[in-house]
């Protein structure tokens, strides 16, 4: 089984779209991941329906014990989080301040203090058209989404026995999200856009993959709007040894499919067609045609 991520360097270069058009015009058994958790709306174009729902539980949450606290406040004292307020003449913990440190439950003199797992997000299958589908959603406030991705992309091998291809649509950015990604990947497909922040933050994203020794391809997504720095992002790919695969034009019927709910590949358009021969490129090198 292939395993491939659709990554990049910034938000907004049509990283999703690209993802879905792909699973979409895909001819070959697979199994889908949506590892953007922090926005995570892949199953926004594949009209998923949920099989299962399980509660995601990041790090501990420091809770006081009311029965046992003395009312102290050393606790407070030596949280650098402000987590720990005065309320209704108790101490509590305000759980979305609270970083998990874990000092109040040494500083406390009576044992008072202990942390306990909280309920951080929700991680999903799903059944599409174009198959399984495993994808959560971060509560606002929470944090660990590296290790939610990591779990995610644990229901999707779960669920890919005779696929030949793994897809997850990816985090933007080189943060901790975007390892948990692509690490045990076989390659990724970088989507960028013609811009210079777009270049700098793509070079970035190469610098960082070339770590987990996966195979690097770039798209270019609306490559029309400023051919010159299209260019020097063609130039850039070449230098470093990594194949351009595909070049989308700009076309307001990516729009127009997005707000429907739909891949744009189920209509006629120039970045139809461009995607079609995206796809071609892309599974004609690794393997999978």
């Amino acid at each position: 089984m292939i395993r491939l991520a659709v990554v990049s360097g910034k938000g907004g270069t049509g990283k999703t779209m690209v993802t879905a058009a792909l699973a979409d015009v895909s001819a070959v058994p697979q199994v889908l991941a949506d590892c953007d958790v922090d926005a995570a709306n892949l199953e926004l174009l594949l009209d998923p329906c949920r099989i299962s729902t399980e509660e995601f539980r990041g790090l501990a949450a420091a809770r006081i014990d009311p029965e046992r606290c003395r009312d102290c406040g050393i606790c407070t004292d030596h949280c650098r989080f402000e987590a720990i307020v005065r309320c209704d003449d108790a101490w509590r913990v305000d759980a979305q301040h609270c970083e998990g440190c874990g000092v109040c439950t040494y500083v406390c003199p009576v044992g008072a203090v202990r942390m306990e797992p909280r309920v951080c997000g929700e991680i999903y299958v799903s059944s599409t058209g174009k198959g399984d589908l495993a994808h959560a959603r971060l509560f606002p406030g929470s944090g660990n989404s590296g290790l939610l991705v990591t779990g995610v992309k644990k229901r999707a091998f779960a669920r890919s026995n005779g696929a030949d291809l793994l897809l997850a649509d990816g985090p933007p950015g080189i943060g901790c999200p975007l390892i948990a990604t692509i690490g045990g990947m076989d390659a990724i497909l970088v989507v960028t856009e013609p811009g210079v922040s777009a270049l700098h933050d793509l070079a970035r994203l190469v610098t960082v993959s070339r770590r987990f020794e996966v195979r690097i391809f770039v798209a270019i997504n609306r490559f029309d709007l400023a051919e010159d720095i299209c260019a020097r992002i063609e130039d850039y790919c070449e230098k470093a040894g990594i194949r351009v695969v595909g070049k989308i034009p700009f076309d307001p019927a990516v729009v127009a499919a997005v707000r429907s709910g739909r891949p744009v590949t189920r209509g006629d358009s120039p970045a139809a067609e461009a995607l079609y021969a995206l796809r071609d490129n892309l599974f004609a090198e690794l393997g999978l045609i």
